[in-house]
């Protein structure tokens, strides 16, 4: 029998993901430090010895960002998932040796298979994400948005870009027309690579006022310390598009977290049949078409 262990299974990604597993048939253990709500009690902080005994596949929703964690995980031969989007973070884990999927979320992930899909059409490539501002994400989640206010990283040009600025017009299916802010997700420095032609990632909220709220944070980080806890206005729609020369292609849905947990099943399901002996991204192990006949059209819509 088949066992995953969930890191952060009964936080907001990963509850959902346990459930997603279990219903395949798939043994899935809620793994954490709250002995009330884990499967397994373990804390990801310190090495994990013998708590993952017996276990097939780790995926990693816990948060931590650990690139040691990968590597004592990776290095017993059992491979680890992670549903990161932080770029340093995906950067060390590409240097674990052993198996590690990588991008196996809506973005990365997702994303990342709508951005292939748009390079068919020549390049470069636009990714535009819209979050919706009104759900309950989890601690990690709005940790990792504020935290890249007033952050650089690298355009494929060579030019340092600050998070949430360049507002662009990119409009959105479901979404009322407004710009996106560049932002640094993890995907796009491997896409440009991968695909040989530049990809830029694109955020904004469905709520005009968190957007703006965005753009005014990444000048003052400081400021993030005063945001108020929980959702901000808005809905929990969200919307992915990718714009290439010439095709175009979107994912839309309700519930980022559950979206998530989705793909991220998806892909440790395939990864089971078809595994990996290395750092590997979800884009080059498998594309748009073969990927999407496994979601239910109300969970996450292709078009």
């Amino acid at each position: 029998m088949t066992t995953v262990l969930v890191l952060g299974g009964y936080g907001a990604v990963g509850t959902h993901l346990v459930a997603a597993l279990r219903t395949t048939g798939i043994t899935a253990l809620a793994g954490g430090r709250d002995p009330a709500r884990a499967d397994r009690v373990i804390d990801p902080a310190v090495p994990l010895d013998a708590s993952v005994d017996g276990i097939d596949v780790v995926v990693n929703c816990a948060g931590i960002e650990d690139p040691a964690l990968a590597a004592d995980v990776a290095g017993r031969g059992i491979p680890f998932v992670d549903i990161t989007a932080t770029s340093s973070y995906a950067a060390a884990l590409e240097a674990v040796s052993g198996p590690v999927l990588l991008g196996v979320g809506i973005a990365p992930g997702l994303s990342s298979l709508l951005a292939v899909e748009a390079a068919r059409g020549g390049g470069p490539v636009d990714v535009a994400i819209g979050l919706g501002a009104g759900e309950a994400h989890g601690a990690a989640a709005t940790a990792w948005t504020y935290g890249l206010a007033g952050k650089h990283f690298l355009d494929p040009d060579g030019r340092r870009v600050r998070n949430y600025t360049r507002p662009t017009r990119f409009p959105l299916p479901g979404y009322s027309r407004f710009p996106v802010l560049r932002t640094d997700f993890a995907d796009q420095h491997r896409l440009s690579v991968d695909l040989d032609v530049p990809v830029r990632t694109h955020l904004r909220l469905d709520s005009r006022l968190a957007t703006v709220g965005l753009a005014a944070l990444t000048w003052a980080p400081w400021a993030a310390r005063w945001v108020p806890a929980g959702a901000m206005p808005g809905g929990d729609a969200w919307v992915i598009a990718a714009r290439g020369a010439s095709k175009t292609v979107w994912a839309s849905g309700r519930g980022q977290s559950r979206a998530t947990a989705l793909v991220a099943a998806e892909a440790t399901r395939l990864l089971l049949s078809s595994p990996v002996d290395r750092p590997t991204w979800l884009h080059q192990i498998t594309d748009l078409a073969s990927i999407a006949p496994a979601f239910d059209a109300d969970a996450i819509r292709i078009g």
